[in-house]
This record gives C-alpha cells, sequence and structure tokens, in this order.
C-alpha cells in the first residue's frame, strides 16, 4: 500500500508540470493584456511594467515563473499589483474550501438517501422524484439557480442575499453549489442499486431473516456505492475550487471569484495559481478515492497488477 501511494505522489510532479504548460499555452496565445486595461499607455510605461513582472515575452515567462512554483511562489498578480498570487490563494481559497465541503455535505448523504430510496421503489413517487432532481441539477445552469435563490431570498428576508461572514451565508450558495452533484449522484446510486438488489447474496440476507433495512443499507448499499465514490474525487475537487459562477452571484470573496477576475485581466499568473491549485486537490482527491475502494469493499485489491 505504501510503495502504491508513494508511487501515484511521485507522479504528481510529472502531471502538474504538464498541466501547467498546456494552460501557459493557452493563458499566453488568448488576445489582450492586463498592462493595457487602462487607457492611453505610454510605450515606455507599457514596456517598464512588462520587464518588472517578467513578461516580455512569452519565453522570458516560462524561464522566470515556474522555477519558483516549486517553494509555492506564483508571482505577483499582474491585475492585484499590491497582492502576490499566493496571497490570494491563501485568503480566497479556505472561503472556496469551506463552501465546498458545506456543498458536498449536502450533496451526498441526500443524493445517496434519495437515489437508494428511488432504486428500492423503482416505479414509485420516490423515483420520479429522483428523475426531477437530476434532471433540474444537469440542465439547470448554477446561475439560474443562484438567480432563483436570491430572489427567493430577497422576497423572504430569511437568508442574506450575498456576502460572508456567517454560517448562514453558507446556506444560498451551498444550496446552489450543491446541487448539480446531487443529480449526478442520484443517478449513480440509484443505477448501482438497482443492479445491486439483484445479486444473490441480497436474497440469501433475506432469507437468513435479516431486516430489509439492514440488506438495503448496510449490504447492499456498500457495494452499490463504489461507482459512486469514483464520482466523489473529482466533483469533490471540483466544488471546493470551482464554485466561479456560485461565488460571483453571492459576492462570496473565494477562489472562483477571483479565477473569473483573473481571466476577464488576462491575469496570467493568477491563471496559473488557482488551475494549478484545483490540479493539485484533483489529483489527492482521485488518490484518496482509490484507496476508500478497499476500505469499502476488502475484495478489491488496489496494489494487484495486471495478469
Amino acid at each position: 500500500m505504501l510503495r502504491l501511494i508513494a508511487f501515484r505522489v511521485a507522479q504528481f510532479p510529472l502531471i502538474l508540470a504538464v498541466i501547467y504548460l498546456l494552460t501557459f499555452l493557452l493563458v499566453w496565445v488568448a488576445p489582450g493584456s492586463p498592462f493595457t486595461n487602462e487607457r492611453n499607455v505610454d510605450k515606455a510605461v507599457l514596456d517598464s511594467l512588462k520587464r518588472k513582472f517578467h513578461a516580455d515575452s512569452a519565453w522570458t515567462f516560462l524561464a522566470y515563473y515556474p522555477k519558483n512554483v516549486l517553494t509555492g511562489d506564483f508571482g505577483p498578480s499582474f491585475v492585484h499589483k499590491e497582492w502576490s498570487v499566493a496571497d490570494i490563494i491563501r485568503s480566497a481559497l479556505p472561503i472556496s474550501v469551506t463552501l465546498g465541503l458545506f456543498a458536498m455535505l449536502i450533496a451526498v448523504p441526500v443524493g445517496v438517501g434519495i437515489g437508494t430510496m428511488a432504486a428500492v421503489n423503482r416505479g414509485g413517487a420516490l423515483d420520479w422524484i429522483s428523475l426531477i432532481i437530476a434532471l433540474v441539477g444537469i440542465s439547470v445552469p448554477g446561475f439560474v439557480v443562484a438567480a432563483v435563490l436570491l430572489i427567493f431570498a430577497a422576497e423572504t428576508n430569511w437568508f442574506p442575499v450575498g456576502g460572508w461572514g456567517s454560517v448562514k451565508d453558507m446556506i444560498l450558495p451551498g444550496l446552489a453549489l450543491s446541487l448539480a452533484p446531487m443529480a449526478y449522484i442520484v443517478r449513480l446510486t440509484r443505477v448501482s442499486m438497482l443492479d445491486t438488489l439483484g445479486w444473490d447474496y441480497v436474497r440469501t440476507a433475506r432469507a437468513k431473516g435479516l431486516s430489509r433495512a439492514v440488506v438495503i443499507w448496510k449490504h447492499s448499499l456498500r457495494n452499490a456505492f463504489l461507482p459512486t465514490m469514483t464520482y466523489l474525487g473529482p466533483a469533490t475537487a471540483t466544488t471546493m475550487t470551482g464554485s466561479f459562477v456560485i461565488e460571483k452571484v453571492f459576492h462570496i470573496p473565494g477562489l472562483g471569484q477571483h479565477f473569473v477576475d483573473s481571466v476577464t485581466g488576462r491575469d496570467q499568473p493568477l491563471i496559473l495559481g488557482v488551475v494549478m491549485v484545483e490540479s493539485a486537490l484533483l489529483l489527492v482527491f482521485n488518490l484518496l478515492v482509490d484507496l476508500a475502494y478497499g476500505w469499502l469493499d476488502p475484495r478489491i485489491d488496489i496494489t494487484a497488477k495486471a495478469g
């Protein structure tokens, strides 16, 4: 097990290096410049700014910044000149992580519960409710859900309509952010449970006298949860750092809002910094999911080699 973990962790630098180079290529060829946002910028001033931030050319940028990334220094922000990218990430990432974890704490129990009951009561009311949740969660854009919740908050005065600082501030954005992963979790759990409930060991457990609730929630769900677990790795990483629209709508000073501002302002170091943080989280959560397979089902040997 330790050998597997060490091997996977040793792959992280290579994967992150490839992601960095591809992201660098995309952000550098994109039109626009962070130094020309102000009107009538003198050419001498523009050249001085580019030299100051090592952005004279793509090669100058690539020769200076990547080596500093190894120490956690993503360089200064081109748009927020008084802040470094590392400072922005340190201040914004905990907010996005808190909001993302809150959203997943809603999505996972509710999604698994509805998906399980939909499979057990196939064709019933809960099954149709699960279908509605899946259609709404997958089809309706996040900004539409956020706008509807904002209107609800404004009409009822039950929740704040934006900002960050209290538990109540998390409820509406958390609900909006949890809807999409909840939809996928509902459908994955339902399909997997339908397959699991038809296995021989489920009928044997019922024949031995075990209660219906124990067979469903203890024995069946543990096996049916494996496909959902596969989805939870990238979903959790994306939810924790990728709530761009939700944070913008609710005026939450998280990493997603800074990423939107960095794209509109062509802030290359900030774009690269946010992408690298999200990529690192994605790799870590995928590794945790692989390790969780062996815990959920001891028959799975994640260290086994192909024959």
